[in-house]
């Protein structure tokens, strides 16, 4: 049997601005699972399996917007991501550490 914390949630949603709640166990796909926003107890389908720690899209994000988790931006969508999907290296790329962050100015240098 399945331990969900006291909330109800089956993942951790930190943000308003959050584009993802991260997995407080492992998903699988077309499960439907809930994570707790301002508004309060909210349900997602999930679309692919997602493992224990990783993102899951509480949101669609567009190819090339910013992904945010914690309230930060972790990286840009590679591709279109839709609603309960699972996010990770296959679909955002990381813009930490890379000096340019993919802006114009920066490729001018």
């Amino acid at each position: 049997m399945e331990h969900r914390i006291e909330s109800g949630a089956d993942a951790l949603y930190m943000d308003e601005r959050d584009h993802v709640a991260t997995a407080l166990r492992d998903m699988k796909a077309g499960e439907t699972v809930q994570y707790r926003n301002a508004e309060g107890l909210r349900a997602v389908t999930v679309v692919d399996d997602i493992p224990f720690g990783h993102k899951v899209a509480v949101v669609a994000v567009e190819e090339g917007a910013d992904v945010r988790k914690y309230g930060e931006v972790i990286g840009r969508a590679v591709v279109s991501i839709t609603v309960g999907q699972h996010v990770h290296v296959h679909n955002i790329e990381g813009i930490r550490g890379r000096g340019d962050l993919g802006s114009k100015e920066a490729a001018a240098q």
